[in-house]
C-alpha cells in the first residue's frame, strides 16, 4: 500500500519515494487488475462472446425465457416465464413483434420449434406441444413428465440425432450436488424417459475450472449443428460449460455478467450463429445477444 504525506513523497512498506513514482506504480497495479479481469473472459472457439449485436425488447417481454430460431424469415419466437404466450420476433430491419396465446398458467421455461410444432417445458417437467391450426390460433396437449419427487427445469432442446426433446434438471430431487440429470422425451411415442439418459458430473466444470465446489445451476441449452457439441449457460454463476451430448463437460468459459444480467434463452441457426436472451432482470430492457459464429476462428 502507498500512503502519499503533504510533502510530496509517498510511502510503501517503510521507503519513502517520489509521489510521481508512486503514482505511475498506482495506475500500473491498477491496469493489471483490470487485465487480470478480463483475462478471466474467455470464448468457445469461433465466437466472440464480448462482442455481440443486440437487440432490446418491449416490457412485455421483460420475462423472456426460452427462445427458438426459425431459419424461414431469419425471426425468432420466443415465450415468456409468466404467461402463456407465444412471440414472433423479427430481427432484421424494423423490430415488429406478434404473439398469439398457447396455455394458461405460469413457470413456462423453454421452447423448442420441431416440424411446425411448438415443445414448452413447465418448470415441473410437463411439455405443452402445440401448432397452428389457423393463422391466428393454436391447438394443444400437455404430457406430464411422471417423473417421481420434486423436480426443477428450466431447460429443454432438441437432439436431432435421437429425435428427442432433452430436459436438464437444474433442481431434481434425484440429484446431489455434485450431478445433474437429463431426461428424454420421444417425440414420435410422447413418452418421457424414467431414467436418465445423462448424468452431468459437477465435479468434472470444477476439474476444469480448478475451482472447489463450484455453483452450476444451468438455465438454457442447445446442440451447435456447426460443431454437434452441447452449450449450456448458466445464469447464477455467469458460465457456459461446452460438452458433448452426453454431458461430458469439455471447456468451460466465465460470461460478463454486465452483458449476461440472467440469460435464460439459448439457441442457434443452422449456420452456426449463437442467440442468448436475456430477462430485464430489473437493470434495463430484456434483450437477445446475437454472435455470429467464424469457423475461421
Amino acid at each position: 500500500m502507498f500512503i502519499i504525506r503533504k510533502n510530496l513523497h509517498c510511502f510503501s512498506n517503510g521507503k519513502k519515494f517520489p509521489v510521481w513514482f508512486c503514482v505511475v506504480m498506482i495506475l500500473l497495479v491498477s491496469l493489471s487488475c483490470q487485465n487480470q479481469s478480463a483475462g478471466n473472459l474467455s470464448s468457445p472457439p469461433g465466437y466472440d462472446l464480448t462482442q455481440p449485436s443486440v437487440v432490446k425488447l418491449p416490457g412485455y417481454l421483460d420475462e423472456i425465457s426460452g427462445i427458438a430460431y426459425y431459419p424461414n424469415d431469419k425471426s425468432l419466437f420466443a415465450i415468456n416465464d409468466e404467461k402463456g404466450w407465444l412471440f414472433k420476433i423479427q430481427l432484421m430491419g424494423s423490430l415488429a413483434i406478434q404473439k398469439w396465446k398457447y396455455a394458461k398458467g405460469a413457470d413456462f421455461e423453454d421452447l423448442v420449434l420441431y416440424d411446425s410444432t411448438f415443445y414448452v417445458l413447465q418448470s415441473a417437467g410437463s411439455i405443452i406441444s402445440f401448432h397452428f391450426i389457423s393463422s391466428d390460433s393454436v391447438i394443444a396437449k400437455t404430457y406430464p413428465s411422471g417423473l417421481p419427487g420434486k423436480n426443477e427445469f428450466e431447460i429443454l432442446y432438441l437432439d436431432s440425432a435421437s429425435n428427442k426433446l432433452m430436459m436438464l434438471c437444474k433442481d431434481c430431487e434425484r440429484d446431489d450436488a455434485n450431478s445433474l440429470s437429463a431426461f428424454a422425451f420421444d417425440i414420435t411415442t410422447h413418452k418421457f424417459s424414467q431414467q436418465p439418459s445423462y448424468v452431468i458430473d459437477v465435479r468434472k466444470i470444477e476439474t476444469i475450472m480448478k475451482q472447489k465446489k463450484v455453483k452450476f445451476k444451468p438455465s438454457a441449452a442447445a446442440i451447435n449443428p456447426q460443431t454437434g457439441q452441447l452449450y449450456i449457460i448458466s445464469s447464477v454463476n455467469k458460465l457456459i460449460v461446452v460438452g458433448d451430448k452426453d454431458g461430458n463437460p469439455e471447456s468451460v468459459f466465465r460470461i460478463n455478467p454486465k452483458l449476461y444480467k440472467q440469460p435464460e434463452g439459448l439457441t442457434f441457426t443452422p449456420e452456426g450463429h449463437l442467440l442468448i436472451s436475456n430477462e430485464s432482470a430489473d437493470i434495463g430492457a430484456a434483450n437477445v445477444l446475437l454472435f455470429k459464429y467464424n469457423k475461421a476462428q
